[in-house]
């Protein structure tokens, strides 16, 4: 399924009180995230896998397994460069160890996530890269990651941009790639690097809640 932004031309469009309004209903909301026009990505854990008709399932959603409290199950969220405001989940199975998704290019969005379902479990999502465009093929993470915990009573959302839009590179392990990269952050398709993926790493997490809101204009 694919989701297209329209906010920035609305708003561009709009009057000055409009736009105002438009710009008010960006406020944070009473669950941590702002409100307004976003995409919504949900990531649910499973215990078995899905039949071969998982891509067919409706909603925005990605199946990874759950993995438990002591042994997580990792997939990985292949990432592919779309046109500025288009969100789409390509490939929902990512019980067989891949899952793809793509989207635009970072600036022009932020990016925030909660955890829900059963209270106790936990996953984490951290930016790779692979297939370096150095002598070295290899795969790289970045030294930043985001750990969501399923605790008890209200689970708020947070801003995770940072962490899944760059790389940030260990500087002495990376040393090649933060040379080739002209720095230690690397933002999601930039060139010097290829074949991003967020590797999520589920310990008995049975639902992530990630939303793509525009900023305002």
């Amino acid at each position: 399924m694919r989701t297209t932004f329209c906010l920035a031309a609305v708003l561009a469009a709009a009057t000055p009180a409009a736009t105002a309004v438009a710009a008010a209903q960006l406020s944070t909301t009473g669950n941590g995230a702002p409100s307004g026009t976003h995409f919504n990505l949900n990531i649910i854990g499973v215990s078995h896998g899905k039949n071969a008709n998982a891509n067919l399932a409706s909603g925005n959603v990605i199946f990874v397994g759950l993995g438990t409290r002591d042994v997580a199950v990792t997939t990985k969220i292949l990432l592919s460069q779309s046109a500025p405001g288009v969100f789409e989940v390509l490939d929902k199975d990512g019980t067989d160890g891949e899952a793809s998704f793509s989207l635009p290019a970072p600036g022009s969005y932020t990016v925030w996530a909660r955890a829900l379902g059963t209270p106790g479990g936990k996953a984490k999502i951290t930016t790779c890269a692979t297939n370096l465009s150095l002598s070295d093929v290899g795969v790289i993470c970045s030294t930043q990651n985001e750990v969501f915990v399923r605790g008890t009573g209200k689970s708020g959302f947070r801003n995770v941009t940072p962490a899944l839009t760059t790389i940030t590179l260990d500087p002495v392990a990376d040393a090649a790639a933060v040379t080739a990269c002209g720095g230690t952050t690397v933002t999601l398709f930039d060139p010097c690097l290829q074949g991003f993926f967020w590797q999520y790493d589920n310990n008995g997490l049975k639902l992530l809640h990630i939303r793509f809101y525009p900023n305002p204009a």
